[in-house]
């Protein structure tokens, strides 16, 4: 009888043979920018660029979300650039939000883009693979003065004048190996480009570790920033009623999610006191349709539970499939810096004022 862990063993190798070419690709594109035969383009105005080394699952979007905030709080015009993963529009250039209104769907422009533009009225939230012709785009139509990278750290092609990357703290097994063996897009020794290193879910006990790895494959001590994600409230995925947090306390709940990591989800839910009977997890960026949104309805039946929650994300998708009179709520995460906040600061607001 073949083991687990021997399946485990059986299929690696081969992982391990394929992620040898694609290390090879990933080195020879940063070889070019970093000889100057690929050259960075810049915008007109200040860029500030979050992202990550592995896919999916860090928490990019709170801390955008953030930063956006921050930069607004200080009178700044902000734009957020992203590509839209998964979007269908095929325009090269798409506005989500104008600023004012909300003018793309989720499926149109891609959910964490439509996310952000709901919990940042005032930006400018834009979408295209070409994030400096993307931001050109958007410089003609309105008077932005700071842009918002987001999932910028790969996008080279366009000059940042801070560049974040963010690290989960909650999974050093996640940077072990490049794709397709292991997450990450490229070697834990590119994060030697960055301006900060943001440790995110910076509360759990692996936080040290992973740490370590990124500094030791460095072969330096990186700047750093620890961050952890606290829910705020919840809020109805269809009305956009908001309670409070101590509404969860004690309440027997399914919960749904298509996010990259989903047990980072349920520890959250669990720490708040719901009590979670029943689940069911999607994959990542997944295209919610009325079969899935009608499999969970039957789950909550079953199980008989009092709510069903899911995440800000995956709310966006969903909203037109839930009536108002359903159960149906998202948890509301803010960023809480648990230190280095004033490094983080000075980096973002560096020649603003």
């Amino acid at each position: 009888m073949i083991t687990d862990d021997a399946r485990s063993g059986f299929l690696e190798w081969p992982l391990r043979v394929l992620a040898f070419p694609y290390g090879l690709v990933v080195g020879a594109r940063a070889a070019l920018y970093e000889q100057g035969w690929l050259s960075q383009r810049r915008l007109p105005c200040r860029v500030v660029s979050v992202g990550n080394l592995t896919v999916g699952g860090t928490g990019k979007t709170p801390v955008v979300i953030a930063i956006v905030e921050w930069l607004q709080a200080r009178g700044r015009r902000v734009a957020v650039l992203s590509r839209g993963y998964r979007r269908v529009s095929r325009s090269p250039q798409l506005l989500v939000s104008d600023g004012k209104t909300i003018l793309a769907t989720p499926a149109e422009g891609g959910d964490e883009p439509c996310l952000i533009a709901r919990r940042c009225p005032g930006a400018v939230v834009a979408v295209g693979a070409d994030r400096y012709r993307l931001g050109r785009w958007v410089l003609d139509r309105f008077p932005v003065d700071c842009a918002v990278l987001d999932d910028g750290f790969q996008h080279r092609a366009l000059h940042r004048d801070v560049d974040l990357l963010l690290m989960d703290a909650s999974d050093p097994t996640g940077i072990q190996s490049l794709l397709p063996a292991g997450r990450l897009r490229e070697p834990l020794s590119a994060a030697a480009r960055a301006s900060l290193l943001v440790l995110t879910r910076a509360d759990d006990p692996g936080a040290g570790e992973v740490l370590a790895k990124v500094q030791d494959a460095v072969g330096r001590s990186l700047p750093s920033v620890s961050v952890h994600f606290k829910p705020e409230a919840i809020v109805h995925v269809r009305t956009g009623a908001m309670q409070d947090l101590q509404s969860l306390a004690g309440r027997s709940a399914v919960m749904f999610s298509g996010i990259a990591n989903p047990a980072s989800f349920r520890t959250i839910l669990v720490r708040e006191g719901v009590r979670i009977l029943d689940e069911l997890m999607f994959s990542d960026h997944h295209d919610y349709r009325p079969a899935d949104v009608q499999a969970v309805r039957e789950l909550a039946s079953r199980s008989g539970v009092d709510l069903i929650v899911t995440t800000e994300k995956d709310a966006v998708k969903v909203a037109s499939l839930v009536r108002p009179d359903e159960p149906f709520w998202a948890v509301r995460l803010g960023t809480v810096i648990m230190q280095g906040r004033e490094r983080l600061e000075r980096l973002i607001f560096g020649g603003i004022g």
